[in-house]
């Protein structure tokens, strides 16, 4: 039976090492999906990219996939999808507007459930802070937390990584019950 597993937190909280952690837990072969778009040109953003990198396990396949999320998750089977991260996912998808947008997350959630192997995935928590100046950056901000929500209403088990630590929010919390994914 697969699981599908949310790690969800804020940045440089340790939620990919937690996630790539459960990863190697399950003994499977994994398939690591990066997200992220890459510039040449910043260099900064390469460094980070650079880490993931160095802290994979050397077997493990690595699937650059920055936009169609839901061909991976039914294209694998036998194995453990790690997918880092949502928040690059979305902000890959800023343009769509919003019809687009729900069907694309639509087509996630089902893909999810109907997946034939275990899918962690990995989604930064960036609604804690001030509401963005920006349209795009609310936009960003609110098709993120909506999508963790989605997400979260239907995965196995759901994490949150901050500081350093991990609680099991499955464990520890309560779906709130109006919510309807």
């Amino acid at each position: 039976m697969s699981k599908v597993i949310l790690v969800t937190g804020p940045a440089k909280s340790g939620k990919s090492e937690w996630a790539e952690n459960l990863a190697t837990q399950t003994g499977k072969p994994v398939i690591y999906v990066a997200t992220a778009l890459t510039d040449e040109n910043d260099t900064e953003w390469l460094s980070r990219i650079e880490q993931h990198r160095q802290r994979r396990p050397k077997a493990w396949v690595t699937w650059e996939i920055p936009l169609q999320l839901v061909d991976a998750i039914t294209t694998s089977q036998d194995s453990c999808l790690l997918i880092d991260s949502l928040g690059t996912w979305v902000a890959n998808l800023l343009e769509q507007d919003q019809s687009n947008w729900e069907h694309t997350i639509q087509n996630l959630c089902s893909g999810l459930q109907d997946a034939e192997q275990d899918v962690i995935l990995v989604a930064e928590e960036v609604g804690w802070g001030i509401v963005p100046a920006y349209p795009v950056g609310r936009t960003f901000r609110d098709r993120l937390g909506h999508l963790v929500r989605r997400i979260a209403a239907i995965a196995d088990v759901v994490y949150l990584v901050a500081g350093g630590y991990v609680l099991n929010l499955t464990e520890l919390g309560s779906p709130l019950p109006s919510y309807k994914p």
